[in-house]
């Protein structure tokens, strides 16, 4: 019966994490979208600053019940290296869609009269994609879906080569204590602000899945699902697949010849 408790905790954990993720995240993306002038259109950094203290914020809220894994990537990262529970894989990442639904429900409560506006103003529909960008990605100038999936899986390879890093309990040098939420809301914030005009930067299954499936619902019909070119399926088989290379790439290159690891893995002198 406890344990049962404490998974239902996990999972409700990891729902509001993503909602908060959503909620801050695409709320900046709507300031950045809607609005001409745009407080943040000569600031980019702001809106990358943003999404990463979203990030912070989630994880100082939930992180003591659930760990704060907020994307399917990390959660399949943490069963493949870090011993998490397979079982629990399925309804973590159903959680965390949920949560994007949420957020991206919470979203929309805030900014739809401002959305309507915007679409009427450019001639635009929900159906052709009218302030899409506010909720999900989508490729930027000059990308396709196939470069766009090579550059999500670079880039969650980098997030999880940083996360793997940051919470390593061998690595001395890495942020101690609760310092590491805010350090993992800066790798965010990093990637976003170096690789963000390819395609949004997604690098979370649920937090591009869960207000694209909202949208879906909410008229944005196959400008959300498909999307322009079967896009839907890369922001998150890219970062599944980065995931899984970055925190390998972090558990079989680094950490091994950590000294601290080395000396406890390595057998007594004859």
């Amino acid at each position: 019966m406890l344990k049962n408790r404490q998974f239902l905790g996990e999972l409700i954990s990891e729902c509001i994490a993503v909602m908060i993720i959503v909620l801050i995240g695409d709320s900046v993306a709507a300031m950045y979208t809607l609005y001409d002038p745009s407080p943040y259109k000569f600031s980019y950094w702001g809106v990358c600053i943003v999404w990463g203290l979203g990030v912070t914020i989630a994880i100082y809220i939930t992180g003591s019940v659930s760990g704060t894994h907020a994307n399917p990537a990390v959660t399949m990262a943490l069963a493949l290296y870090r011993g998490f529970s397979w079982r629990k894989v399925p309804g973590y990442c159903a959680a965390q869609v949920a949560g994007g639904v949420i957020g991206a429900a919470l979203v929309y409560a805030l900014y739809q009269p401002v959305i309507d506006h915007f679409n009427l103003a450019q001639g635009l529909s929900r159906a052709d994609g009218g302030a899409a960008g506010v909720f999900f990605t989508h490729p930027g100038e000059h990308i396709t879906p196939l470069h766009a999936l090579v550059d999500e899986t670079i880039l969650t390879a980098l997030l999880l080569f940083g996360i793997f890093a940051i919470t390593c309990e061998y690595n001395t040098v890495a942020p101690q204590a609760n310092s590491s939420a805010l350090i993992i809301g800066l790798l965010v914030a990093s990637i976003g602000a170096c690789a963000g005009y390819l395609e949004a930067w997604a690098i979370n299954p649920a937090r591009d899945f869960g207000p694209r499936l909202f949208c879906y619902l909410m008229g944005w019909g196959n400008s959300a699902f498909p999307s322009p070119g079967s896009f839907w399926w890369v922001p998150v088989v890219g970062p599944l697949c980065g995931g899984v290379i970055g925190a390998g790439c972090y558990q079989f290159l680094i950490r091994p010849f950590i000294p601290r690891n080395a000396a406890t893995l390595s057998p007594p002198a004859p």
